[in-house]
């Protein structure tokens, strides 16, 4: 990327829940942002960290770890890392804004999960429309 970017603007360039965006990348990383509400699915990244930051709103993360369940609460301008290995998911009570770091090719739903619900988009990140012009 040349010139900066405005996240407010990238966020509202798509509507759809649950489907990431790619931003840029930083070395062999994405940065990748989503609108999010309602739940995610029960997944893990086998090989790979998840760095969530919430830009707005409210994001829980359930975490499966050895000494049993937790959830982990995120409020505007927290962050979170998800351990490899560590089964997760994500879900947002209000409409949410997330930024995350990911290894470019890392698929949202990870490399074990539930079956995949309608409403989640199984996806290495999409790359940000254009602004339309005048």
């Amino acid at each position: 990327m040349d010139t900066p970017l405005s996240l407010e603007a990238a966020l509202a360039s798509f509507q759809a829940l649950w489907s990431p965006r790619v931003v840029t990348r930083v070395n062999d990383y994405d940065v990748r942002i989503a609108k999010v509400h309602g739940e995610h699915l029960w997944h893990t990244h086998e090989d790979t960290d998840e760095f969530f930051l919430v830009l707005d709103g409210t994001l829980h993360i359930g975490l499966r770890e050895p000494a049993g369940e937790r959830t982990v609460r995120l409020d505007r301008g927290e962050v979170f890392t998800v351990p490899r290995g560590t089964e997760h998911r994500p879900y947002a009570p209000v409409p949410t804004s997330i930024l995350m770091f990911e290894p470019t090719g890392t698929v949202s739903v990870g490399d074990r999960h539930e079956a995949i619900p309608d409403h989640v988009d199984a996806t290495t990140g999409h790359p940000l429309e254009p602004p339309a012009g005048p």
